[in-house]
């Protein structure tokens, strides 16, 4: 069926509710050019405000899946599980998490992103290993997944073209932030890749997306029902992003410590995180016996992550990327003499990373692979004057006056403060 753009708009506009004819219609045309950039932007701004239902939301994302090819794993030896988070500081954790779940017996086929803004991007992480290389082909991915269980790779120009096109154009009209738009967005991609099962970290506080637990439960919920409605086994943890996980904000940095983490160490909180996603993952994908505990202890989850590296062309013995210049922050001295930190604001660090070149402003920009912040205490922990909270790593020292403005704030001492820690992993959506 052909309809008029305008009436489309207008019907959405006057907070009514899209019919399938309609929703695949516009899809349709837009991805081919015969609906206008103005005309969709002002459709989308009239979802952001009007709002759709599950049907519309539902029809919205097989709309999106329609616009190009799917895959499918069904040829492999073993079964799929995926990932997906929505995005924080320091949210390093696909990088462990792929060669552990496949350590333990199942094939993970991670479509990641790059880092756009304060949320660093995995794909950017990964090439600051010399050689490795993000684009595959979908034989490749399949081949490697069958021979060694993990891939972590961009997503294919074939793969939900309307939604590549219909998020650069949400970037630049503000309408990012409605649940509809981001829940199919997301789904669109990983209904379309194929596998059998997904786990959805929902990200919720000051460094996340979503800052509301409410919004962030009714982002998870939307998801976790398309996925359902698909056949896709999935399930959603909100998991807390007011403070940066781990100790490193960056792309070479991350790497390292997502290194550490397989070798049986790493900060607490990201090994925690961790294997709690990986044992949502190995559930829903139904290895629930498997334990990836013993896969991190017995290395073999290190084994799959070197072969996983040099299956795309990547050396995991060569060295990293430095940045070339430091700066470190220090506990102010001209206080008290020092304290507890209490508050340290994901989003401060975050920006800052993003400022010393570890992130991007649009999506063409470069990134710098040294680039990044360390921080040497989280909250909780007790500080002394002059004792270094952060380092600052980049290879253009002039770039150190707007990330410490960014830090600037950022957190918080207190003499004799303490701090109620919250859980890590908030809540669960099946």
């Amino acid at each position: 069926m052909t309809f008029a753009a305008v009436d489309v708009i207008a019907h959405k506009r006057d907070r009514k509710a899209l019919s399938d004819d309609e929703i695949a219609w516009v899809i349709d045309a837009y991805t081919r050019g015969a609906v206008a950039d103005e005309q969709m932007s002002a459709l989308l701004m009239a979802i952001l405000l009007n709002g759709m239902d599950r049907r519309e939301i539902a029809s919205w994302t097989a709309a999106m899946i329609a616009s190009g090819e799917r895959m499918s794993f069904a040829g492999l030896s073993r079964g799929t599980t995926d990932k997906h988070s929505t995005g924080g500081v320091g949210d390093k954790i696909t990088l462990p998490l792929a060669p552990l779940v496949a350590a333990c017996g199942l094939a993970v086929p991670q479509l990641s992103g790059r880092g756009l803004g304060h949320t660093g991007g995995t794909l950017d992480k990964l090439e600051s290993i010399p050689g490795w290389r993000a684009a595959l082909s979908n034989d490749e991915m399949v081949a490697q997944l069958e021979s060694v269980g993990a891939v972590i790779c961009a997503a294919g120009s074939g793969l939900a073209p309307a939604d590549r096109k219909l998020y650069a154009l949400r970037d630049v009209t503000g309408t990012v932030e409605s649940v509809p738009l981001i829940a199919s967005s997301i789904m669109s991609k990983k209904i379309a890749e194929g596998t059998a099962a997904l786990v959805l970290d929902v990200k919720v506080g000051t460094g996340a997306f979503m800052k509301s637990l409410d919004d962030a439960r009714e982002l998870a919920r939307t998801m976790v029902d398309l996925g359902q409605d698909a056949g896709v086994t999935t399930v959603a943890l909100l998991t807390d992003m007011s403070t940066p996980l781990g100790l490193t904000a960056g792309n070479a940095l991350e790497v390292a410590e997502s290194v550490e983490v397989l070798a049986g160490g790493g900060p607490p909180d990201v090994v925690e995180l961790t294997l709690a996603l990986a044992r949502e993952m190995l559930d829903a994908g139904g290895k629930p016996d498997a334990d990836p505990e013993q896969a991190l202890r017995d290395g073999a989850a290190m084994d799959t992550w070197r072969a996983m590296i040099r299956a795309q062309g990547g050396d995991p013995d060569a060295p990293l990327a430095t940045a070339r210049e430091t700066h470190t922050v220090r506990v102010p001295s001209d206080g008290p003499s020092g304290g507890v930190l209490t508050r340290l604001d994901a989003m401060a660090v975050g920006v800052a990373a993003w400022r010393l070149g570890a992130g991007r402003a649009r999506k063409e920009d470069p990134v710098q692979a040294g680039a990044g912040v360390v921080l040497h205490a989280k909250p909780g922990d007790q500080v002394a004057a002059g004792q270094p909270l952060f380092t600052l790593h980049t290879d253009t020292p002039e770039r150190f006056d707007a990330a410490l403005q960014a830090l600037d704030g950022g957190f918080d001492i207190v003499d004799g403060g303490s701090v109620l820690f919250g859980d890590l992993v908030i809540d669960r959506i099946a």
